[in-house]
């Protein structure tokens, strides 16, 4: 259990920075600095939402509910 809670945050936190350095490359230099780290976290943000999301439907689904 440990090992896979583990395994998880590991996943979490490269998702969220290989979606912000996506984001960068995209949009860096095209706007302000400002603009992109908004919109930098913006989609950290959406990424979070759906990682949430992900890990709800998986405790949901091992206590039986689903």
């Amino acid at each position: 259990m440990m090992g896979e809670i583990l395994m998880y945050l590991v996943v979490a936190i490269s998702a969220l920075f290989i979606t912000g350095y996506a984001v960068h490359m995209f949009i860096g230099g095209l706007v302000s600095p400002q603009s992109e780290l908004q919109i930098i976290v913006l989609a950290c943000l959406m990424v979070v939402g759906v990682i949430g999301y992900m890990t709800w439907d998986v405790i949901q689904r091992r206590s039986g509910r689903k």
